[in-house]
């Protein structure tokens, strides 16, 4: 089992920065990728980021830069740095973890409002 815990969410203005953090605990040495959703209000959830053991990263296409994912294995985190945020970037942010098995594992979600 792998338990994931987000930080970091919160009600911002747009055009600011926000980091979002993921600490990851339990059966961490059988984790591959690890990432971040989201959904927002009435839609459903929908990739931003992941990242690999290796490093490697593929983003949405909404995030056009923004977005920096990043990931330490040896702390077991996995952190979303979120700059020149929108209104539409207002969600709640879950991060994901798959196992070497294929399980894959949600936290609880953190809430980012960006107001216009």
């Amino acid at each position: 089992q792998v338990q994931l815990v987000e930080s970091g969410g919160g009600l911002v203005q747009a055009g600011v920065s926000l980091r979002l953090s993921c600490v990851a605990s339990g059966s961490t040495g059988r984790i591959n990728d690890m990432g971040w959703y989201r959904q927002a209000p009435g839609k459903q959830r929908e990739l931003v980021a992941t990242i690999d053991n290796s490093g490697r990263t593929d983003y949405a296409h909404f995030v056009q830069g923004r977005f920096t994912i990043s990931r330490d294995n040896a702390k077991s985190t996995v952190d979303l740095q979120m700059t020149s945020l929108k209104p539409e970037d207002t969600a709640v942010y879950f991060c994901n973890a798959k196992s070497i098995y294929g399980w894959n594992y949600w936290g609880k979600g953190t809430h980012v409002t960006v107001s216009s």
